[in-house]
């Protein structure tokens, strides 16, 4: 699978999440399609096929996402 740049990812999510903010669902046909448009790039871009876990995959894969292992099993 293509992967994204995570710029480019970093775009999407800043983007999507503006929209949500200002409830482009209920906005105009341009701004709703705009919505529609950034979420299914970023369905696309990371692979899935639901916002919920694009988001939380588009968020995985930015720099920095996993600094830190949190896990409770030793290797």
């Amino acid at each position: 699978m293509l992967m994204a740049h995570p710029v480019v990812l970093r775009d999407l999510l800043a983007e999507y999440e503006v929209l949500v903010t200002l409830n482009a669902a209920d906005g105009d046909e341009m701004t709703r399609q705009r919505l529609d448009d950034v979420t299914y790039t970023l369905c696309v871009s990371t692979g899935t096929k639901d916002i919920d876990a694009a988001v939380v995959a588009a968020r995985h894969r930015l720099p920095g996402a996993r600094t830190f292992d949190d896990s409770v099993l030793t290797a």
